[in-house]
This record gives C-alpha cells, structure tokens and sequence, in this order.
C-alpha cells in the first residue's frame, strides 16, 4: 500500500487540533455540556461513559476515568464551557493526558476563571499538555491561570488568554512554584490579551530553578500600562538552562522599562539559553530595555523594538556586540 507519509509520524500527527488517535495507546474519552450535539449523540452527563456521542459533563471528571502515562486524550467538543471557582475545582494530575479542544474562535471550548482571585488550575501530573482552548479571567487580580508544582514537561499551545474587563483579568498566565520539577515547561503558539488595570505581570513568572523552558511565537498583548514589568517573563534571580525565547509578539502601553525588560526581568546572571527573532512594540522612547541588563547568560539574536509613535521600522536592542 502506497502513501504520502511513508516514514509514518514519529512524534504523532495532528489535524485541525485533533491528534490521531492510533498513535495513542491510552483511551480517548470525550467532553460536550453544549447543546449541539454529535448526530445521534445524547447531552453530557458525567452519568456517561465518555464517547463521542455520550460524552461527559465535565473535564474534571473526565480527568479521574483517565490512566496515568497511558497515553490517554480527552477530547473537548466546540462550545463545551465551565467555570473554575476555586483551587480545587479542577486539577491536572494524571501524567501523559493530553486536553484538546476542537473549534476556532468563540467555538472553541472555554473555561472562566471566577469568584475568587485564588481560583487556579493547579498542575501536578508529569508530561500533560492543553491545546485550543480559551481561559477568561473573571475576577479581580486572579493570581495565574495555571500554577505548576512538581509536572516536568507541562505543555500549553494554541490557547488563547483574556481578562473580562478593565479590573477582571488575570496577573500572570502561568507560574512554576519554589523547589519544585517544573522543567520542559512548553508555552508556545498562544495569544494573551491584558485588559485588566490591576497591574497585568509577565505571561510565564518562574519561581524555582528550571531547566528546558520553551517560550515560543506567543503574541502578547498588553492594554494598560505596567512599567517596569515583563509581558513575557519573569525569574528573579532563579536560575533557567536552556531557555529558549523566540519569535514572539509583544505590543505594549509601557512607557518605562528602566528596571523591567519588556521580554524577560530577570536578576539572575547565571544559567543558558537563546532570545532571538521577537519583535517588540511599546511606548518607551527614552532608553528602553527589551531584557535586563543582569541576563548576561543568554545570547540574544535579531531581536527588534520601536517605541515611536510614527511609522519607523523598529531597531535592535539590545544593540549589536562587536567582535571585541
């Protein structure tokens, strides 16, 4: 038998979101309280057995019928949405499952963040990923959408991030906690939009020592002013090897960064990794830094700002070494 693909697919393949689901070994259980349903399929009920046309209420629930590093895919139909009130509510922490949602734009599933400015998705299961899928902050000042503990290899891609409105919103999109094996950590192809003016923070805020950390064509976008704030990352002085930012999006309202990097604010001066091809829009016009002058542990390539007000094709900063 003749194919296009004769080498097969290494790594898996997805279509329009959806992983095949041959080169899974786990189960694939489905999720939908939306009232379009599958052709000859009935409405979600955790009362179900997670197939495509009975599916589950809830992802919580469809988290607990999944196996840990089985391989499992729970799979999210358009227009399914929840609410997440709490810290507890809902917990990734089965390792190897991997969340999709299919849909585009408005269809694709959401989840609201509300009630409580701690409510979270605490991540504590190794090697999960979550793709296409839209988070909203609903309350004010939510601390971070995702918080990380001990779950090498967390990955979010295609999702999107928004605030409510201008005081409901999130502060931070995702955040590692002290001491803990947050390496591998994936944060690649989504978009933030920060509306909220209750002092927006950086996108990924590092609070322990990594290694792997994958920060990749994100577009950011930041509508209130946060000076001296990252809008992509921050670690203090914790050390990250192998960092690697690229080709990332930041358009901000900024005006100062004399002490917080646009990119990356960061006090460490030790560690690894590459900063290369981001473009970076804001409003800082006097002497604006895109990452902080203590990173001297990473190199940085063909990175791009303007903050002018005119039509100017934007410089790069940090500025050109000299072979010295």
């Amino acid at each position: 038998m003749s194919s296009n693909f004769p080498n097969g697919f290494g790594n898996g393949v997805t279509i329009r979101g959806l992983p095949l689901q041959q080169v899974h070994p786990g189960e694939v259980l489905w999720v939908n309280n939306s009232t379009v349903l599958a052709k000859g399929g009935v409405g979600g009920s955790n009362g179900n057995n997670g197939t495509y046309k009975k599916p589950f209420s809830t992802l919580e629930y469809a988290l607990s019928k999944t196996k840990a590093s089985r391989g499992d895919v729970i799979v999210i139909m358009p227009g399914h949405a929840e609410t997440v009130g709490s810290a507890t509510a809902l917990n990734f922490d089965t390792a190897g499952v991997a969340i999709v949602g299919l849909g585009s734009g408005n269809l694709r599933p959401t989840f609201t963040l509300d009630t409580a400015n701690t409510a979270t998705i605490p991540v504590s299961g190794a090697d999960m990923s979550v793709t296409n899928i839209k988070f909203v902050g609903n309350f004010l000042s939510i601390a971070s959408c995702f918080t990380v503990a001990a779950a090498p290899n967390f990955s979010i891609e295609n999702c999107d991030f928004t605030d409510t409105s201008a005081i409901l919103g999130f502060l931070t999109i995702v955040t590692t906690t002290v001491s803990v094996d947050a390496n591998g950590l994936n944060f690649s192809g989504n978009r933030v939009k920060s509306d909220a003016t209750t002092t927006p923070g950086p996108a990924v805020s590092i609070l322990g020592t990594v290694t792997d950390v994958t920060i990749n064509d994100n577009h950011i976008v930041h509508t209130v002013a946060s000076n001296n704030i990252s809008a992509l990352l921050e670690h203090a002085a914790l050390v990250i090897t192998d960092l690697k930012l690229m080709r990332n999006i930041v358009h901000s309202v900024n005006t100062d960064t004399a002490t917080g990097g646009l990119l990356v604010k960061t006090t460490a001066t030790t560690g690894s990794g590459i900063i290369a091809h981001n473009r970076i829009k804001a409003l800082d016009v006097a002497a604006a830094i895109i990452i902080t002058a203590a990173a001297v542990q990473y190199g940085a390539f063909d990175n791009l700002y303007t903050g002018e007000t005119t039509l100017l094709s934007g410089f790069v900063l940090p500025a050109i070494a000299t072979d010295a």
